[in-house]
């Protein structure tokens, strides 16, 4: 069986694994205060042209999605978000856990747009009734989206500029963001992330890390406090050095951006295979994840096989599902699919 169902399927890059080997006895300060953690912050503010940033290690991207997010809202607020947004599907209602309501707005290919924000902000703050209505207090995007698109830099430049006109902070979830930095035709830079957002996160649970995210803060106001909340939350990991190991291993000689490259490479093999047997897709995605529509009769047939994620319901006999690439897809694996798509058609 080959599993293409998502991209924290194996272990990790074996340059990370064999980091955290080399350095397994040593004895370190606990809770991210150690040597590794401080390189690696230092690495990580260097590479997004970010001195001032503050860079905080969390072991997982709902952990971190909550923790930021309940650090930024005061009691009344709420976060607005795509409806298709992982905050909004896929965390288990853990924003509302915090008390804060997601405020969901309409969205066909996992993105938000400047004049969404705008209009929702003004339509609360102008209601006659705005103080019986939860207040956007922030804005959650993931790059890429939940559909795999990503925002250009013209777009995330007109968020970043009306969010910071109503004092709403931005933030990006960045869980598979080396694989949107790598993609063919994107325009966005990490040292743009840096300057047009509030926070981020650069994922590593999903791009070669056995577990964890790096946290970057760069809206001086969102910083004070911050590993008090995380250790309030519960995640502020006693043996940090671990995060610090691995995402100092990740952002040595360019690993990051090279295996980010390969999920995107083996991805777009993946986009030309069902496209060439005759598939349309659910959505145009340039990165790791892609959404043919397939039906029912040959996904019962190929999943005796492969792995895959079924996203939604098309028609009657139809699905769309997700095929997955990552850090650690093998060409062998990819042609097994070319052979058994082809087989599908024949």
């Amino acid at each position: 069986m080959i599993f293409f169902n998502s991209d924290y399927l194996e272990g990790s890059h074996p340059v990370v694994m064999a980091k955290l080997m080399e350095t397994n006895m040593e004895q370190s300060i606990g809770y991210s205060c150690d040597p590794y953690c401080d390189a690696a912050r230092q690495r990580i503010r260097k590479v997004c042209e970010a001195p001032e940033a503050d860079v905080h290690f969390l072991v997982g991207g709902t952990q971190t999605n909550t923790t930021v997010i309940a650090s930024i809202l005061r009691p009344h607020q709420g976060v607005l978000t795509a409806v298709s947004g992982h905050i909004n599907n896929h965390e288990t209602g853990a924003i509302e856990s915090t008390g804060h309501k997601v405020l969901a707005l309409p969205s066909d290919n996992g993105k938000i747009t400047a004049q969404q924000v705008d209009e929702y902000y003004l339509w609360q703050q102008n209601d006659e009734s705005f103080e019986h209505i939860v207040q956007p207090g922030m804005v959650y995007i993931s790059h890429p989206t939940e559909s795999g698109t990503l925002y250009t830099k013209a777009e995330l430049t007109e968020l970043s500029h009306t969010c910071r006109k109503y004092g709403l902070p931005l933030f990006l979830d960045g869980a598979r963001l080396g694989y949107g930095l790598m993609a063919d035709g994107t325009d966005v830079t990490l040292p743009d992330i840096a300057k047009l957002c509030d926070v981020f996160y650069i994922g590593g649970t999903k791009v070669g890390a056995l577990f964890g995210e790096a946290v970057v803060i760069m809206n001086p106001a969102l910083k004070k406090d911050f590993r008090c909340i995380i250790k309030q939350r519960g995640g502020m990991l006693a043996k940090g050095r671990l995060l610090g190991v691995q995402f100092l291993s990740l952002f040595t000689d360019g690993l990051y951006e090279k295996i980010s490259r390969h999920a995107d490479e083996m991805a777009y093999q993946i986009r030309d295979i069902f496209a060439e047997a005759g598939y349309s897709f659910l959505f145009t995605s340039p990165t790791n994840q892609q959404y043919p529509i397939m039906s029912d009769a040959e996904l019962a047939i190929l999943g005796k096989d492969f792995g895959y994620e079924y996203w939604t319901r098309v028609d009657a006999t139809h699905s769309g599902v997700r095929f997955c690439a990552s850090w650690a897809t093998t060409q062998e694996q990819v042609d097994a699919l070319r052979k058994a798509v082809k087989a599908l058609r024949a």
